[in-house]
């Protein structure tokens, strides 16, 4: 049976910004570096090395990456790899984090499902595998309430995503054809206009009017909130149990066959921080704070903060039946053709590791490798 979700719920985001600023955003990279300069990254530099020097962590610099930004902050994934060095790396959303991985710029990332799928399917299961879960919820409709009231006003509106095929872009897709409505999935055209844009530049693009609300994760969404918007959806209520995947782990599985001890490793210090976050969620929330400040140059207000960071689970699980139904999502969007999903988890490390610990194994849905 899948293990105890943590209790405690948190918010991350990654969202938005108008196509040609998005373009400027990202011109210079895969994602921008995340150097941490906080003494306690390097808690265990000093260590045994196992069988790589490094490791290259990729994750959103949001709230629904919490486990990655605590993790990383508060130096639980570097203690567990003693001397082998986290190098770390931020994106905007997942098709870049897989585009990454797929170049070796990363080995293991933090993600949402949807890209998960697309990476593994496009290489034909030979590219990478989840490995654990990470958090659960905080994705949100925020939107204007001057020209929104109701769900049905969204028609003819201009709504944001972070980007193309990414996690909440689907989620949006699959929830305006259930609305019988019709929109490109290429273009964004059609019945409403969704917008790909930027996370750093979706508030900015709000503000000015360019858009009418976004399909966003944490603290994005809080973010438009503080600036007027309203929350006219939260799609954890979309959801049986209220529960879906919103991050996952996945490995290289280059990586995994070259270094399975670097990947248990990082599976332990994974773990270790969650139960932190959910035993310490102050200090958790504060520690997420001070790791986005570094990455953005400052920390969020109280007021975006709180809301965001409960809108969250964390958790080990990999909330695998999710996946399925949000694999059917992207096909049904036109996004992906029907994808042969048999292996795309390896939860045996994970499941290790949960195991000694007393805790029950969490399920694959039947999607695990054989």
């Amino acid at each position: 049976m899948p293990a105890p979700r943590s209790t405690v719920r948190r918010g991350l985001a990654a969202v938005a910004a108008l196509p040609l600023l998005a373009v400027a955003a990202t011109a210079c990279g895969y994602g921008s570096e995340a150097k941490d300069d906080d003494p306690k990254a390097n808690v265990s530099a000093g260590g045994k090395k196992l069988s790589s020097d490094t490791v290259k962590i990729g994750y959103f610099p949001n709230l629904t990456h919490a486990t990655a930004l605590v993790g990383i902050q508060e130096g639980t994934i570097q203690k567990e790899l003693g001397g082998t060095e986290v190098e770390s790396t931020t994106f905007n959303a997942g098709p870049s984090e897989i585009e990454a991985l797929n170049a070796g710029s990363i080995d293991i990332g933090f993600i949402g499902p949807s890209p998960s799928i697309n990476g593994y399917s496009k290489s034909q299961g030979k590219g990478l595998r989840i490995i654990s879960g990470s958090a659960s919820g905080g994705v949100k409709l925020v939107v204007n309430p001057k020209k929104i009231k109701t769900l049905d006003d969204l028609k003819g509106k201009k709504i944001a995503t972070p980007q193309l095929g990414n996690t909440q872009d689907v989620a949006f897709l699959n929830w305006i054809s259930e609305k019988g409505w019709k929109v490109d999935a290429q273009s964004g055209k059609g019945d409403v206009s969704v917008v790909r844009s930027d996370n750093k530049v979706t508030p900015d693009a709000y503000r000015s009017g360019d858009l009418d609300g976004a399909w966003v994760p944490e603290p994005t969404a809080s973010k438009l909130v503080s600036q007027g918007a309203k929350v006219l959806l939260n799609e954890t209520d979309l959801w049986p149990d209220k529960k879906f995947v919103i991050t996952n782990i996945i490995v290289s599985q280059k990586f995994l066959d070259e270094h399975p001890d670097v990947v248990e490793a990082v599976l332990k210090g994974s773990v270790a921080t969650n139960k932190w976050i959910n035993a310490n969620p102050d200090e958790a929330k504060a520690s997420a704070n001070k790791a986005l400040e570094k990455l953005s140059g400052k920390p969020l207000a109280p007021e975006i903060l709180d809301p965001a960071w409960e809108s969250i689970e964390i958790t080990d699980d990999p909330l695998a039946e999710t996946l399925k139904t949000q694999a059917g999502y992207s096909v049904k969007s036109g996004l992906l053709k029907e994808p042969d999903l048999q292996g795309i988890y390896d939860l045996g490390p994970l499941n290790k590791i949960l195991k000694a610990e007393g805790r029950p194994e969490v399920t694959d849905a039947g999607l695990g490798v054989k």
